[in-house]
């Protein structure tokens, strides 16, 4: 059943949206530089999280990264497909709030 955003409840102590939020930066890294170290961001931690029901899973994450030891904050949209055991990088941006 599709709904509308659900908030996610103690995130930082949530492997999974932790995890998920480490995904987005290594796969926002992959495709700005193209795996090169230099200009990475490095992933801190997910601070706020909601959940939608789509097609799969859809997560919209705050997540704390440093780069040249400055922390920023992004927002990322990653939809999950258990059944295909996918999961994809929708957007990465920096945050508007």
């Amino acid at each position: 059943m599709v709904g509308g955003w659900k908030k996610i409840k103690d995130v930082k102590n949530n492997k999974e949206v932790q995890q998920l939020g480490k995904f987005s930066v290594e796969e926002y890294n992959q495709r700005k530089v193209g795996g090169d170290a230099g200009g990475s961001i490095v992933f801190s931690e997910v601070v706020e999280a909601k959940r939608q029901v789509v097609s799969g899973l859809k997560y919209l994450l705050k997540v704390v990264v440093e780069e040249n030891e400055i922390a920023d904050t992004f927002d990322a949209v990653v939809v999950v497909k258990p059944w295909m055991r996918s999961k994809e990088l929708v957007a990465f941006a920096p945050s508007t709030k």
